[in-house]
């Protein structure tokens, strides 16, 4: 195995790595007083921050673009040149991911699309997301049944002559309360009778189409999380959609779907990595400055021992992270599959250690909005549970490692 970052990789880290510390970092606090003026107006609420918009410009300029996407569409960066790009962006997620157009849910919808997509479905709406011009969201999870198993979702895809038509009711979708959010990505049942893993299929369906229904945005640990685009609760009440949006071919939204969360897992914990590393500079300047009971919080062993333990377990999950990545890029997804729940349980779990000892060790401060590390507990805390919660990858790594000592 060879972790060891290669030239181009080196170049865009150095890049990234200055674009954060000129730009990134110090619009932070531009887009807090921005985002707290949207929200006020409820007009407003959900619109994207003008300084997102900037910084997208600045990164678009700089070459920093769609480096999550290989192939012919994206940045042709394997996964594990993509990894370490990815943690320096999880540094500032409220910002970087976005500015970079490297931000969920877009991210798994474009290689959806890139993978899946016929050629009309790519120009109309991969190329307008490539470009940055439109939002998207991806509409799975179902509030009225246990959507860990994506096999219990109800909502329905029926076709009709020349069309589709879509019901049901879904909610966490992310990035649908955004204006410029244009495009769904549905998940629902074509035939209940196929088997188990057939039953799905996926499908394209226009915001503005007669019968869809925003009901309400869902707020996380308080956060509305509008500068990512927010996550929608929406109804679909019998919308027609032409036979042609379907997304590959009856019966393949399964296989769909996890050909779309084995990147994202990637991407979302060499973020939260970077978000980790984040929190434990913020604890080591913390304790250095702070002085109690006659000396500073950092020469306390209780203090250090946390200090240890956060550089201990990020390393950890660091190289089990690149692990896989090399893993994908050298036998694929399916060759990489226990690593990459191994990483989906892991990574979430040390991030949220982490960032949860460097709010011990601000005390107040740790929890107001004067540090970023609400907002990153608040992320790392929802990836326990968001693309499948800890149980369930864990219920299936475990059969998978028992399956050779059962009988045959």
């Amino acid at each position: 195995m060879d972790f060891a970052f290669d030239a181009r990789t080196l170049e865009l880290r150095a890049t990234l790595t200055a674009f954060l510390g000129e730009q990134v970092h110090p619009a932070e606090t531009v887009l807090a007083e921005q985002s707290r003026e949207l929200e006020a107006d409820p007009a407003t609420r959900w619109d994207t921050p003008p300084i997102v918009e900037k910084l997208k410009a600045e990164a678009r300029s700089r070459g920093l673009w769609n480096l999550f996407l290989p192939g012919e569409h994206g940045a042709g960066l394997s996964t594990l040149q993509y990894a370490p790009l990815a943690e320096l962006s999880g540094r500032s997620p409220l910002l970087a991911p976005e500015a970079m157009n490297c931000s969920a849910p877009d991210t798994g919808n474009m290689e959806v699309l890139a993978l899946f997509g016929t050629a009309e479905q790519q120009q109309r709406w991969l190329r307008p997301l490539l470009d940055g011009e439109i939002r998207s969201a991806f509409c799975m999870t179902e509030p009225d049944v246990a959507s860990s198993d994506a096999t219990n979702i109800e909502a329905r895809i029926e076709r009709d002559g020349d069309e589709y038509v879509v019901t049901g009711r879904k909610w966490w979708s992310s990035g649908a309360m955004n204006p410029n959010c244009r495009i769904f990505i549905v998940m629902g049942k074509t035939d209940p009778t196929a088997a188990r893993h057939r039953q799905q299929s996926m499908i394209l369906v226009p915001r503005d189409t007669p019968g869809v229904e925003i009901v309400r945005g869902l707020d996380v640990f308080g956060f509305t999380d509008a500068g990512h685009g927010g996550h929608a609760e929406i109804v679909f009440d019998h919308v027609r959609v032409p036979a042609a949006n379907l997304v590959a071919a009856e019966g393949e939204g399964f296989a769909i779907a996890q050909a779309r969360l084995g990147p994202g897992r990637v991407h979302h914990c060499m973020r939260l990595i970077g978000m980790a590393e984040r929190a434990l500079e913020l604890m080591c300047r913390r304790t250095v400055s702070r002085v109690a009971f006659g000396r500073p919080i950092a020469d306390h062993e209780i203090v250090q021992q946390w200090i240890a333990q956060s550089r201990v377990r990020i390393e950890q999950a660091r190289l089990l992270v690149l692990k896989t990545a090399w893993l994908m890029d050298t036998v694929g997804n399916q060759g990489a599959h226990t690593e990459i729940q191994a990483i989906k349980i892991a990574v979430p779990q040390l991030a949220e250690w982490v960032i949860d000892k460097a709010i011990q060790a601000h005390g107040g401060s740790g929890v107001s909005q004067d540090t970023p590390l609400t907002t990153l507990w608040a992320a790392a805390r929802m990836l326990r549970i968001a693309d499948g919660p800890d149980e369930v990858h864990e219920v299936s790594l475990a059969r998978r490692e028992l399956k050779a000592y059962r009988p045959a």
